[in-house]
């Protein structure tokens, strides 16, 4: 679709007048009118505040003239998987995966490649042809190629592996040792547990990226054990294949 049919359909597929998106992107009804019309484009900070509006990347909003791919792990981003900037907006250079809140989550090439490589076998590939594309590929994304400009110099990576020290602090019976947190998004992973009283809750948020693992239990048998940490908290879940039937061990805030 063109701008203008994009414009359009975002405006109305929220339920906003043209006067109503006027008054909270802070321009006429006249310049709205303009942008559905074809006769003009948002400038680029009314871009950015579209983009907030409607959560999608601009690169959308402009009808999606770039092929967008995140610079490091050369995933196709769609706007569902975009990752965040620390101010909370969009981020059209990264998924969710590989960045979050402004923080970039891998720092070793290799270790993002093993995360990689399953994926791309699930499409088609067999391992060595997923194994060689990555190592062909990821050097010349820019997140690599200025990987000492953009790194935090290990600051992530010290914060990942202080929560495992403190999942493994927690002694919970039956979970082995963990040994390394990938990042998670947490419609992935948002399990709904059966409280004491009957009711079911979810303690995440689908479109916040956390850091987890799963597990297989020391007792055997068919269920896993699932971690997830966040800033503020630490969740240790057992389930059972495709997250069927969730039990909450502990939710313990930090």
């Amino acid at each position: 679709m063109d701008a203008k049919e994009v414009l359009y359909e975002l405006r109305t597929r929220n339920g906003l007048s043209q006067d109503e998106l006027a008054e909270k992107v802070f321009v006429t009804r006249q310049a709205v009118s303009r942008w559905e019309n074809g006769e003009t484009l948002p400038g680029t900070e009314t871009l950015k505040l579209l983009s907030g509006l409607y959560n999608v990347s601009i690169n959308t909003l402009l009808g999606s003239p770039r092929r967008l791919v995140c610079q490091c792990c050369g995933m196709p981003l769609e706007d569902e998987i975009l990752g965040r900037n620390k101010d909370g907006s969009l981020s059209e250079e990264y998924c969710k995966w590989c960045y979050a809140d402004g923080n970039y989550t891998y720092s070793d090439m290799d270790e993002l490649i093993e995360v990689c490589v399953p994926n791309l076998v699930s499409q088609g590939f067999s391992e060595e042809q997923a194994r060689a594309y990555l190592k062909q590929t990821l050097p010349g994304l820019d997140y690599w190629k200025r990987y000492e400009e953009l790194s935090d110099g290990g600051q992530f990576e010290a914060f990942r592996k202080q929560l495992a020290e403190e999942i493994n602090d927690l002694h919970v019976e039956g979970l082995p040792k963990v040994e390394k947190l990938n990042a998670l998004v947490g419609s992935y992973v948002n399990l709904e547990y059966r409280l004491p009283g009957g009711n079911k809750a979810k303690f995440l948020d689908d479109g916040t990226t956390y850091l987890g693992a799963q597990l297989e239990s020391e007792f055997g048998g068919d269920r896993c054990f699932g971690v997830l940490a966040g800033m503020d908290f630490i969740l240790v879940c057992t389930y059972g294949e495709g997250g069927k039937d969730p039990e909450l061990v502990m939710y313990k805030k930090r």
